[in-house]
């Protein structure tokens, strides 16, 4: 078994899954991909089982209803923590993140706790989005800042790699959101423990094929979360816990 796991939950990718496991294996063939499928009615589970029969390396958790984002990762970290993984990435499975990307994320994981993937730094890196999903993305991102406190140009983005310290320190099962305030969510949980987190630079390219999962619900949950996170962490805009030292035998 590899040391590092890729998480990609799937709703409706039939056309995405096969190609996104070819470029992840082919550019990193010692990682394992678990994917986590919301009962896809198109068939991507089929597909998954196909796949799992013809490589060792992929793995597959059947969901039974479409529980959502936040609950697809949170079974595939429990998933991961009973086996020897030391690094777990969350993934999306349309390309819109670039597996080529995977080696500058383990580059840095070893002196970092977590490492997110940042669309902002060093310019504006998206292609194919409108002007408007993009301003209510960096809209977002100064939002959850102000409010926070969080220094991260990015805490929105998906594509990120925590060790398995970090997952292992979260209790899980009380991790409340569930749409894409699951992100800020979950690295605002590991920032306030205070585990290093560091942001790389990532291009981020609107998904091939498929649709987008995003609905006014999801973007309702994300403006309630980033207040309940300020209140959770006792109204502080800065960690409870001192920033932990990396043990000596990372990286």
């Amino acid at each position: 078994m590899n040391h590092v796991l890729i998480i990609i939950p799937t709703y409706d990718e039939k056309d995405n899954v096969r190609p996104i496991s070819k470029a992840i294996l082919d550019i990193n063939p010692d990682v394992d991909i678990l994917f986590v499928d919301a009962n896809s009615p198109d068939g991507t589970g089929r597909i998954l089982d196909e796949m799992v029969s013809a490589d060792s390396r992929i793995f597959v958790i059947h969901q039974t209803i479409k529980s959502g984002l936040g609950r697809a990762y949170i079974e595939g970290f429990q998933w991961a923590l009973k086996r020897p993984y030391e690094f777990i990435f969350e993934m999306d499975a349309d390309f819109s993140h670039n597996p080529v990307e995977i080696p500058a994320f383990l580059k840095v994981a070893g002196k970092a706790d977590l490492v997110l993937g940042s669309r902002y730094i060093n310019g504006i890196r998206i292609t194919n989005w409108p002007l408007s999903r993009l301003i209510l993305s960096m809209g977002g991102a100064l939002y959850v800042k102000l409010i926070t406190g969080m220094p991260f140009l990015d805490p929105t983005g998906g594509f990120k790699c925590f060790h398995r310290r970090v997952l292992e320190a979260i209790p899980l099962n009380r991790v409340k959101s569930n749409g894409y305030s699951f992100q800020i969510e979950m690295t605002h949980t590991a920032w306030t423990l205070g585990f290093r987190i560091q942001e790389i630079p990532i291009t981020f390219e609107d998904r091939h094929s498929g649709y987008s999962k995003m609905s006014k619900k999801i973007f309702r949950e994300a403006l309630k979360m980033v207040w309940l996170l300020w209140l959770r962490n006792g109204l502080r805009r800065s960690p409870r816990q001192k920033t932990r030292p990396i043990p000596e035998s990372a990286g």
